[in-house]
């Protein structure tokens, strides 16, 4: 199996023209891109006050769009079935069908800052696997902010459309997501990881430049709803380790501290505390051995983050720990420095840090020992951070 390779954002802008002119016989006025994102290491934390490494790959969600003269957006997607059609001159509330949910929180945001949207039709297209851990919803919300950029003749404040965008989230798609999927995608640079402060909510770009190194992403093809729950729980055992603890946000407790209350925090919330401060330690350690050029120091911090989210948040699965094991097996000789699960968990993608030279053969046995392992054909592909959300 080779990497599956990345259609380039001309191509993809060319396609959703044609998707425009084929359902609604116009021509695109503007088109806006915006990319998923993976999270090198620093998981389930950006809700706690901890920091986050994402970037944005190099797979996109792609809007074109032209102004019809009505009241109405109406949206086709290369997925199929009929376009939706949703009133611009109301307030937004949540409906069907239920991926328009995404749009109608974006919409308004903007109305909520006193923008009139004009009527507009517009044809999605995406390269961004669903369903997979790559942030397809965050990427989705800040394409269309970015395309309402254009609409509207305005430029948001790139923190400003981020947050927007997850606020969309929160309240149309009942995600209580932190900030880090929508900051990666809007703040995305080539060669740049996003080391995300989750608490003053700032982020700082780090340099990824060494062309040596890159990152397989290797898509289970299992996936899982965020919104049934699973998330929501985990979120809520971390506010209420907080509460016992008796301290204002994580960043102010000490390992000792959970240890010394192991017994009062009780199962599972000890657990998901231990998480939380050691994968902010981590992280932070991650952002340092960057700075040094000391990607060796990421394998094992890589490997600590794998096992906390397994054994004390207990968001991976089988799959995702069959992936990360293959990759653990090939080790530092095949050119593998570093793998763990990213993204939300139950379900999605792995990322796994090497040689850029030993990358297909890498991506080939991760792909064959996975199938062996569970009879499922992965997507594996390979990305370098990229450009963030903009219009084409």
């Amino acid at each position: 199996m080779s990497l599956d390779l990345a259609t380039s954002l001309a191509d993809l802008a060319a396609d959703a023209a044609a998707g425009l002119k084929d359902h609604f016989g116009v021509d695109a006025t503007v088109t806006a891109a915006a990319p998923g994102r993976v999270n090198l290491i620093g998981e389930h934390i950006d809700y706690c006050d901890g920091f986050v490494m994402p970037f944005a790959i190099d797979r996109y969600i792609v809007i074109a769009a032209a102004l019809n003269g009505t009241e109405n957006a109406r949206v086709a997607t290369a997925l199929g079935g009929e376009p939706a059609i949703l009133p611009l001159n109301i307030k937004q509330e949540v409906s069907s069908p239920k991926w328009a949910n995404y749009l109608r929180g974006v919409f308004q945001g903007f109305q909520d800052r006193g923008h009139h949207l004009p009527g507009f039709d517009a044809y999605i297209i995406s390269s961004v696997p669903g369903g997979a851990g790559l942030s397809s919803s965050a990427a989705l919300e800040c394409c269309v902010a970015t395309l309402l950029e254009g609409l509207v003749d305005t430029v948001l404040d790139t923190k400003e459309k981020a947050l927007l965008c997850q606020k969309a989230e929160h309240d149309f798609a009942g995600v209580p997501c932190g900030i880090m999927d929508q900051f990666a995608s809007a703040f995305g640079k080539a060669n740049r990881l996003i080391l995300i402060d989750c608490q003053s909510g700032e982020p700082e770009l780090v340099p990824f430049e060494n062309p040596d190194l890159t990152v397989i992403i290797s898509n289970t093809m299992v996936h899982h709803e965020l919104s049934d729950g699973g998330y929501a729980a985990r979120r809520k055992n971390t506010e209420d380790g907080l509460a016992i603890l008796g301290k204002k946000s994580w960043r102010d407790v000490l390992i000792g501290e959970v240890e010394e209350s192991w017994d009062r925090l009780g199962e599972p919330v000890n657990r998901r505390s231990r998480h939380v401060v050691g994968e902010i330690a981590r992280t932070i350690a991650a952002a340092e051995a960057l700075a040094k050029n000391d990607y060796e120091a990421l394998g094992p911090l890589m490997a600590a983050s794998h096992d906390s989210l397994r054994d004390d948040f207990e968001v991976s699965c089988k799959e995702l720990d069959i992936m990360v094991e293959i990759a653990r097996a090939i080790g530092r000789n095949g050119g593998v420095i570093g793998a763990r699960m990213t993204g939300g968990g139950f379900g999605g993608s792995t990322v796994t840090l090497c040689e850029s030279r030993k990358a297909p053969e890498i991506a080939a046995t991760l792909a064959e020992k996975y199938k062996e392992a569970t009879g499922i054909t992965p997507q594996i592909f390979a990305s370098r951070p990229s450009i963030g959300a903009h219009l084409v």
